[in-house]
């Protein structure tokens, strides 16, 4: 990526934040509060890591929240969220110049009844079956497939080597990463005469607008009906969705998660990373599920859940705070059991206890 350099003053105008400061400092890079330099701009978000804002600070400025009160010797914006107007920094210092092959590269293959809109690129070996249609400025990179009837909408970015199976429908500014599969059959089997028969899965999948499927993806055709990845739904690597799904908008499934068929998936939900869920339950909207978590059952809107099987957050830390106390406990109840059997046989051989003289 090309770096460019710029001032606090545009910095400060572009995020829309207050400047405390010289606006004629240049930044000519970005970085985090503990390995930034001079020349560099750094961020703070969370409010327990104030603390590295203190004499070892190497960086030029900082963006921080509206709410800090502290103040430094170094330049500080002031924003509503730091994290956003940093993000838009490094956009500002380096460009997006993705490399890509523009226009129809002549090893493309392109079936019949194809419609491409205006700005489309195809990279080297990318196939396109028939009646495909895609809109203008979608990009296609090398060796991808795209299956019959498959509808993509412009402003979409397809990296290498993704596969994309008939009929799928693809929303407007969608990102997908290289190795992901949308498409593939569902999971479904029936078990007859001891023997497994395949079902058909004859449904598609729909990837709403501003979607970003990461690397190495999974998600299933529906069996009937649709598959449907919400409205600016961000998805990590490595997640596994199957048949008859539903996210709902602007979701995170974070990476090595993996979600049953015919599921409903609420509005802003975050799944965190290896989480799993059992078919045919819903997760309310604004749900959290914890790392790893196991989610057998429906879980209500706003409700954070971990373990596994998964409960709200204030249960499972009463049985996590149990089970460290696990190996004492063990302890005692061995120290108990050992007390028991010698009264036991002192009483055998004719002793007497305080209770129970002989």
């Amino acid at each position: 990526m090309a770096q460019k350099t710029v001032t606090l003053k545009e910095i400060t105008d572009l995020v829309g934040g207050e400047l405390e400061g010289d606006p004629n400092v240049v930044i000519t890079g970005v970085s985090g509060l503990k390995e930034a330099r001079e020349g560099e701009i750094a961020f703070l978000a969370n409010p327990k890591y104030e603390f590295l804002l203190g004499d070892n600070l190497k960086a030029s400025a900082v963006i921080v929240s509206k709410d800090m009160k502290r103040r430094l010797s170094k330049p500080l914006i002031r924003v509503e969220n730091p994290s956003i107007a940093f993000s838009k920094v490094i956009s500002l210092l380096f460009p997006d110049e993705k490399k890509f092959f523009k226009g129809v590269h002549q090893t493309a293959i392109v079936g019949k009844d194809v419609v491409l809109g205006g700005g489309v690129s195809l990279g080297p070996y990318v196939v396109l079956e028939d009646k495909v249609s895609i809109k203008d400025n979608t990009v296609i990179c090398a060796g991808t497939f795209i299956g019959y009837g498959t509808k993509i909408g412009s402003g979409v970015f397809i990296y290498p080597n993704v596969t994309i199976r008939e009929k799928t429908v693809i929303g407007n500014r969608a990102i997908i990463h290289s190795g992901a599969v949308l498409g593939s059959d569902g999971f479904g089997f029936e078990v007859a005469n001891g023997s497994r028969y395949k079902i058909p899965q004859v449904g598609i999948v729909v990837i709403e607008d501003d979607v970003e499927i990461g690397a190495c993806v999974t998600i299933d055709r529906a069996r009937f009906g649709k598959t449907v990845i919400g409205k600016g739904t961000k998805i990590d690597n490595l997640v596994q969705i199957a048949h008859n799904v539903v996210v709902g908008e602007n979701s995170i499934i974070v990476a090595q998660a993996g979600i049953s068929g015919s599921s409903v998936i609420g509005k802003n939900v975050i799944l965190a990373g290896q989480c799993g869920l059992v078919g045919h339950i819903e997760i309310g909207d604004n749900v959290i599920v914890g790392a790893q978590a196991g989610v057998t059952k429906s879980v209500p809107k706003g409700t954070f859940v971990v373990g596994s099987p998964a409960k709200p957050h204030n249960v499972s830390k009463k049985i996590f705070a149990g089970w460290a106390k696990l190996p004492d406990l063990v302890k005692e109840v061995a120290d108990l059991k050992e007390q028991v059997e010698k009264l036991t046989q002192k009483r055998g051989k004719g002793g007497k206890t305080k209770d129970n003289k002989k």
